[in-house]
């Protein structure tokens, strides 16, 4: 099992990141100029694409670019093709309708604002080039087999240089081998040639990876010819003949192509590849192998490639300096080259120069470190000057490698240049001097959380600026004191590192930066969180084909982090096939098959960790069957057959099977032949004559057996005599004058011929001399009639077909039949050894009386009575056989005193002899069983009765009873046994003087002569005196009140188990009977149903068994059962009100549109006549004639009310709730909405109406309302 686990490390690398890079400064504050970003020194372009080299810098403010080409000032403005980008120096220049070689040259740009200058490197400017191959005509080349051949690729040269390859006309790869290879210059070396290597298509191409272009070499034709050829030519035309030896070409010795002599040398820069090449020639083809002479190879960085041929070493270092041999050997001999291999190097950086922000008057230094082969110089410019042509500045000194700054001053700020350089290369790194007076400020975000794993390292950044540079100080929540020490360290960029984060490192700290001149601060979280680990990893399965397989794979991960499972397969995507199914924790599928065999990997990912777990899956089958078999070795009585293998399906093949059938005899039957081992493929079998032989061959694997293989052709053996005679021979009689003569019949193939016969033969043993025969077919056995009973007989059967007769055939010993026994024994004894154990003997029967084979004696016996007359009287005979010529047996499992009849009886193979005259024999006594019952009745307060039934099986005379007994306490601790004899012919007792409410254990047997019978015991109690009560049975009662109920609690240390909880109400004056509930021995009971609001008084009692006196009783408890004052009744909220409501609304709408249809009906109202009688307003009862209220006068002018709504017919309809009717009196008011949305008006006494808009007139709202009678009306 495969488990691996990854950590976040995203704090780590922006840490690593923070310590190598220079110092950044906000670019809101002044600071020279910065390059970000350049073209490599080496630039190599295309020439069909517009030529850009990058230049990009940062400062403040923000710099300007000028570029210089080959040395002098490039003035962009001067050429039309080329633009600089806004905001950038990057240059673009449009070489369309231009020739690129004009803008070849060495660039370099320089960014200044008025703090400093930055340039960049010197930036070569190259056009990639992909010339033609130079016309020529490849001449055929005709070699001699066995000789070596090199064929010459020399490409033009290209920029960057072309990649060699060789193919045919077909633009295929030439085959390459340690005999034929290509090497490092391109050209293919042929160690020695064979005839095959001839051909007219070796074509070497080059691909230029710049422009993506291939040019190819003319094809060269190779023709490769043998000694007896070249005879053959120079014969022809010489006419000369064996100018040349016969024969094959000759063997050779190795010899170096390349490197030539003994001895070379070769140089190579630190960093680049080192490769080595060694191609030999010789016949047979030598075989290379490379050795370092001084050390070894390193092993990571170096491969072997082109057959050994070349070594190859990346990113050298001055380790891999020293001697390389390679050595080629074949069979004749060995040849070695030693080449020395020196390293020189470009310079490489040590130390680059960072940049400085200083405060003024403070000091600093500007360190330059750099190496290489030869050592560079190092030299300093400031502001793209040398430094001893620039400004002297007295606060500055240059000591090699290193500028020395002490008191600086504001306005010195300037950008300072390294340039290291030697033979093979240069560096240039720029770093500014930035004099600055500036408070410290904290630039990582305010607030950030860091979130990490338990057990893995935490950082919390604390990136600052501030000149002079602050000091920065960590806090942990309280801030009582600095971070410092382990587990904290502080880095110098500020950032805090603990080393093992844990869960109590969580919390909230504070970054402190101070300088000077001021202080800052930041706060930041740390959450520490449980790594995910896997706790049942997927398992390795092996399956059969078409079943289900389930991976299981269940994480354990931090609860706020959300984790992703993930399942590969082969470390690739699950297949999009709906047998996969991905669940929470498992992965299942469905009817797998052959193609799902693999390794799976659960995969689970959180935002900070990982961990995973994988498992191989096997998909196993019984194998393919096997194929092509094939018969070989043909002989009369054997055959070879092979066959080939069929696929094993990952399960490993046991063995074959092979199967043959007879066309002959039982065409169509397959039976076992034989089985080999699987690692086999042949078998040589051994056959039968006349038998026409199809073998088919079976694979078994562990799942199974394959499918048959095809049938083999027909194998035809030819007939003979038998080779085998009948098996199971047997001579018995079935009568007791007869001998039945019986045998196995033989099979086809054991037949070996047609006509297939039996010739029985028989003798009586010891008596006749001459065998009496008997030629049968088609059978199995032959009977002989007339045989004395059970006499010995001689038998043969052999076998005989149209071919001849069989071998001699085995003597077998048989017997004629057998007749019943003559005779019963003589002189039947018994001795009674126990009351259950009896001893029989007789005297055999002589043997001629037997008449047949003795198989033994039988004793048949049976109880006749009991010797106790109130025992009942039953027979149950019984046979007990022995085996073989014995003259005695035991009889077993007899019954005490009791009287026993008994014969004995000889018998054979027919039947049973005569019985003997029966015996008698009388058994003693034994042990009593246990009595019937026993039961205890009448407890009192110091007396029990006990009462019995004696046993069913007394086993002789009774002679009394044994009562013994004993006190059991509450923690049934057993006290003192008391003993009591009783006489055999009581059946009960009364135990007196007893204890009161104790519980006492009894123990009672029967006694006969022979010793006492098994126990019976019981248990019971004597009841409470309730005149002189004992001890307190019960303890400490409690109760505990809670929503499912009342808690009942007490300690009890009596001997009843009939215990209950009894309650009444407190105060109850009516007879009530307490209510009680059983607690089946428990100590604790939840009274459930009890009242709200009232108290009860409780009780704990132990009754006696037949559950009405009470022996025990607690001491009363008050519980009080509080309201529930929390569980208030909203009526607006109960189904009846609701239902009450909306029956009432749906009542009035009924009356609202009858009285709306009776208005229609009967037109226009006289209300104002009306109004004109009524100078009072009154609320009249409504008519039962239209349904409408009374009418109300009024001397106002007709007027709505104030907030009032006048629908446009003019009528004032009245809401359907009474919730709209309200009390009012005094001023009028503004009309409102109570809380259900009805309206309610405020009025004065007064009440005003006025016109309607169509001219008709009807009653307003009317004013004042009598409440009561509305009510009354609703």
């Amino acid at each position: 099992m495969e488990r691996t686990r990854a950590r976040a490390t995203v704090f780590l690398m922006l840490f690593l990141g923070n310590l190598g890079n220079a110092l950044e400064v906000p670019l809101d504050l002044p600071q020279p100029p910065t390059i970000t970003h350049q073209s490599p020194k080496d630039f190599i372009i295309d020439p069909r694409e517009n030529i850009v080299i990058h230049c990009d810098a940062k400062g403040k403010p923000h710099p300007s670019f000028s570029w210089t080409r080959n040395g002098t000032h490039f003035d962009i403005d001067q050429d039309p093709k080329v633009t600089m980008r806004p905001h950038s120096g990057t240059l673009v220049v449009d070489i369309s309708g231009e020739k690129v070689e004009s803008y070849e040259g060495v660039y370099q740009c320089t960014a200044r604002n008025e703090h400093g200058t930055a340039v960049s490197n010197n930036i070569v400017i190259r056009q990639s080039r992909s010339p033609l191959w130079s016309k020529e005509r490849n001449e055929p080349i005709i070699v001699q087999e066995g000789v070596s051949l090199v064929l010459q690729c020399r490409p033009p040269a290209g920029l960057p240089p072309p990649i060699i390859f060789w193919m045919n006309i077909n633009f295929q790869r030439l085959p390459q081998s340690s005999r034929v290879s290509q090497a490092l210059n391109g050209d293919l070396y042929f160690s020695n040639v064979l005839k095959e290597d001839s051909r007219n298509d070796y074509i070497c191409y080059a691909r230029f990876p710049h422009t993506q272009t291939i040019q190819q070499k003319q094809p060269i034709t190779v023709t490769v010819l043998n000694l007896d050829a070249i005879n053959e030519t120079v014969a022809a035309l010489y006419n000369e003949t064996d100018f040349l030896s016969d024969g094959s070409a000759e063997e050779r010795r190795p010899t170096f192509l390349i490197p030539s002599g003994s001895s070379s040398s070769k140089m190579v820069l630190r960093g680049q590849v080192l490769e080595l090449e060694c191609i030999a020639e010789g016949l047979p083809t030598p075989e290379v192998s490379w050795s370092k002479v001084s050390g070894e190879f390193p092993a990571k960085r170096t491969s072997f490639l082109h057959f050994q041929k070349t070594l190859r070493i990346v990113d050298v270092s001055e380790a891999d300096a020293g001697e390389y041999r390679c050595t080629a050997r074949n069979r004749l001999a060995s040849v070695h080259h030693t080449i020395r291999v020196t390293v020189k190097a470009a310079p490489y950086w040590i130390s680059t120069p960072r940049n400085l922000v200083l405060a003024p008057r403070e000091r600093g230094n500007l360190i330059c470190r750099a190496s290489g082969t030869p050592k560079p110089t190092i030299t300093w410019a400031m502001n793209g000057i040398p430094i001893e042509n620039s400004p002297k500045d007295p606060s500055r000194k240059v000591e090699g490698d290193t500028i020395i700054f002490e008191e600086v001053q504001t306005g010195s700020s300037a950008v300072y240049q390294c340039h290291a350089s030697n033979e093979y290369g240069y560096l240039l790194s720029n770093a500014f001097v930035n004099v600055l007076s500036e408070t410290p400020r904290v630039l990582t975000p305010a607030n950030k959380v860091y979130q990490v794993i338990r057990n893995s390292r935490a950082l919390l950044d604390c990136s600052s600026f501030g000149s002079p540079i602050p000091k920065i100080t960590w806090f942990k929540d309280s801030r009582s004191s600095t971070l410092d020490g382990d587990p904290y360290v502080l880095h110098e960029n500020g950032t805090l590192e603990i080393h093992v984060a844990q869960a109590l490192n969580s919390g909230k700290y504070t970054c402190v930066a101070r300088n000077s001149l001021g202080i800052s601060e930041n706060h930041v979280y740390l959450e520490v969180k449980e790594p995910t680990r896997i706790l049942k990893q997927p398992e390795y399965m092996v399956v059969q084909r078409n079943r289900n397989v389930v991976f299981e794979c269940k994480v354990k991960h931090d609860p706020s982090l959300i984790p992703t499972m993930t399942w590969v397969k082969d470390n690739g995507e699950l297949p999009d096939d709906e047998r996969f199914v991905v669940d929470s924790d498992s992965l299942t599928i469905t009817d797998v098959t052959e193609n799902d065999s693999g390794t799976y990997t659960c995969i689970m990912i959180t935002t900070l960790d990982q961990d995973s777990a994988s498992a191989e899956l096997t998909v196993v089958e019984q194998p393919d069957p096997p194929t092509d078999l094939e018969l070989t070795d043909q002989k009369p009585r054997s055959v070879q057959l092979t066959w080939i293998p069929g696929d094993e399906h990952n399960s490993p093949i046991h063995m074959f099977v092979i199967q043959y059938a007879d066309s002959l005899h039982h065409h169509g039957h397959w039976h076992n032949l034989t089985v080999v081992p699987g690692f086999k493929t042949t078998a040589h079998l051994k056959l039968s004559p006349y038998v026409h032989y199809t073998f088919r061959v079976l694979a078994l694997n562990a799942v199974g057996l394959s499918n048959p293989s095809l049938p083999s052709r027909v194998y035809k053996t030819n007939p003979s005599a038998p080779d085998e005679n009948p098996s199971g021979v047997d001579g018995f009689g079935t009568e007791h004058d007869n001998l039945v003569i019986s045998w196995k019949p033989m099979s086809g193939h054991q037949a070996n011929g047609p006509g297939l016969q039996y010739k029985v033969m028989w003798r009586q043993k010891d008596v006749d001399k001459e065998w009496t025969s008997v030629t049968v077919a088609n059978v199995s056995k032959f009977m002989v009639s007339g045989t004395p009973t059970f006499t010995p007989y001689e038998v043969q059967v052999q076998a005989i077909n149209d071919y001849g007769i069989g071998p001699e055939p085995a003597v077998v010993t048989g017997h004629s039949g057998e007749d019943l026994p003559m005779q019963a024994p003589d002189n039947v004894q018994v001795l009674v050894l126990n009351s259950s154990l009896a001893e029989v003997h007789w005297e055999p029967v002589p043997p001629k009386t037997v008449r047949g084979r003795l198989k033994g004696y039988k004793v048949y016996y049976w109880r006749e009575r009991s010797l106790h007359k109130h025992n009942p009287h039953h027979v149950e005979q019984q046979v007990l056989t022995f085996s073989g010529n014995k003259s005695h047996g035991i009889l077993p499992g007899l019954q005490p005193y009791s009287l026993y009849l008994f014969n004995v009886r000889v018998f054979n193979g027919k039947g049973e002899g005569p019985a003997s005259s029966n015996q008698q024999f009388e058994t003693p006594e034994g042990v009593p069983g246990r009595p019937s019952f026993l039961r205890i009745t009448n407890p009192n307060l110091d007396s029990l009765t006990l009462e019995w039934g004696p046993p069913y099986d007394r086993n002789g005379r009774l002679t009394g009873y044994t009562l013994k007994y004993q006190t059991v306490n509450i923690s049934d601790v057993l006290g003192p046994v008391e003993e009591l004899a009783l006489p055999a012919n009581e059946t009960s007792v009364t135990l007196l003087n007893l204890k009161y409410s104790t519980r006492y254990k009894f123990y009672f047997n029967a006694k006969t002569g022979q010793g006492a019978g098994p126990v019976v015991t019981e248990e019971a109690a004597t009841i409470m005196d309730e005149v002189h009560p004992a001890a307190p049975a019960f303890g400490n009662v409690s109760s505990s009140v809670g929503e499912d109920g009342t808690l009942i609690s007490w300690e009890y240390w009596g001997a009843e188990k009939n215990v209950y909880v009894e309650y009444i109400v407190e105060n109850d004056n009516s007879e009530e009977e307490w209510q009680k509930e059983y607690v089946n021995g428990s100590r604790v009971y939840v009274l459930k149903g009890l009242k709200e609001g009232l108290s009860y008084r409780v009780r704990v009692v132990a009754k006696g068994h037949n559950g009405q006196a009470v022996l025990h009783q607690s001491e009363e408890l008050l519980v009080m059962i509080p309201a529930m004052a929390a569980r208030q009744v909203d009526i607006a909220t109960q189904g009846w009100f609701i239902g009450l409501m909306c029956a009432i609304a749906l009542l009035i709408l009924v009356l609202l549109i009858i009285c709306f249809i009776q208005r229609n009906k009967g037109g226009k109202y006289p209300v104002k006549e009306k109004e004109d009688a009524h100078t009072d307003p009154e609320f009249q009862p409504m008519k039962e004639d239209d349904c409408t209220f009374g009418e109300y006068s009024d001397t106002e002018d007709h007027k709505p009310l104030k907030g009032s709504r006048t629908p446009s017919n003019g009528t004032v309809h009245r809401d359907n709730s009474d919730d709209s009717l309200v009390d009012y009196g005094g001023d009028g008011g503004d009309g409102q909405f109570n809380e259900d949305g009805s309206f309610i008006g405020q009025y004065s006494g007064k009440s005003s109406a006025r016109d309607t808009a169509g001219g008709h007139e009807s009653s307003e709202a009317p004013s004042p309302v009598n409440t009561s009678a509305m009510n009354s009306f609703v």
